[in-house]
């Protein structure tokens, strides 16, 4: 993708494939940051499967529960789901959660659901197929509030209450994926295929944006997240290009032409994405001309 002397047409509508380099304005080809979420989705999953198949003791378990070098993982909403189920958490499960709570407190929050889940891969290549049937109009767009989110994950903690079982676990995607490449076949993957072809059929990245009680909890944690992504709006043409990139779109909304009077009158030319939905994909900053995005890490002055 050369998104430096392309058509803004062209750099939306790029082949999926192409958008996992680009060319510098040297001419130099180089992975974009999409290529690098992918190869750390696949990195980590791989050692899950070596973990397990080879004995390595590396990562073991699957992104509910794990053992980083013998050190527990447990992800935030499997520890609530816990809690909600028996009414107690095991002292191990608390370190566990509370130390990915840390990692993801200075790494961005949401970032889990671009650099870590495995549905997120599927999730784009659904997405790529959803957004090249709306353009020719074969299907429609179709959008929801996505403060619901927040109704699915209250109700799936009361299921766990109510039942005293991780009722979510039977559906959830991530989980179901996680334990497929650690484990091996299962014919959930049924229901993983069901999501996918949801999501380009009918909505947008559905699961993650509607429902997905996990991705959800790192929402809380991105809000007051050390890592953001920053916009310079001096560089920024208004093009257009991150808004149609971006998985989360709602979060860019403060970009649009329409707010640089108020900037203007504030001095502003430079803003934080500081919305909990962003994930840091990085999707911004592959398809931006301007070069206008880049990450800031909000602790760098007391480093």
């Amino acid at each position: 993708m050369d998104k430096y002397n392309a058509p803004i047409k062209e750099i939306v509508n790029a082949p999926f494939w192409s958008t996992f380099y680009y060319k510098t304005k040297e001419g130099k080809t180089r992975l974009t940051i999409r290529a690098w979420r992918w190869l750390s989705i696949f990195i980590i999953n791989l050692l899950f499967f070596l973990s397990f198949h080879i004995d390595i003791q590396l990562l073991e378990g699957t992104l509910n529960g794990s053992r980083l070098l013998g050190f527990h993982l447990i992800d935030p909403f499997t520890a609530l789901e816990i809690f909600a189920a028996e009414h107690h958490i095991h002292t191990n499960v608390i370190i566990g959660s509370l130390t990915l709570v840390a990692f993801y407190f200075l790494a961005g929050g949401k970032a889990y659901c671009s650099w870590v889940c495995p549905y997120g891969m599927l999730s784009e290549i659904g997405e790529y197929i959803h957004q090249r049937l709306v353009r020719r109009k074969i299907i429609k767009e179709r959008k929801f509030n996505p403060n619901i989110r927040f109704f699915f994950w209250a109700v799936f903690l009361a299921a766990a209450a109510i039942d005293g079982y991780l009722v979510f676990e039977v559906i959830n995607p991530i989980g179901i994926m996680s334990r497929i490449i650690t484990y091996g076949w299962s014919l959930a993957v049924v229901w993983v295929v069901v999501i996918l072809l949801f999501e380009i059929f009918y909505s947008r990245r559905a699961w993650c944006k509607y429902i997905c009680p996990v991705g959800t909890t790192y929402n809380f944690l991105g809000w007051i997240g050390m890592t953001k992504v920053k916009w310079d709006m001096n560089k920024c043409d208004h093009c257009g290009a991150c808004l149609n990139a971006c998985f989360e779109d709602h979060v860019l909304e403060f970009i649009k032409p329409k707010y640089d009077k108020k900037r203007a009158e504030k001095g502003i030319n430079q803003q934080l994405v500081v919305n909990g939905d962003c994930t840091l994909c990085g999707r911004c900053f592959d398809v931006c001309h301007t070069d206008a995005y880049n990450y800031d890490f909000r602790l760098k002055d007391l480093v």
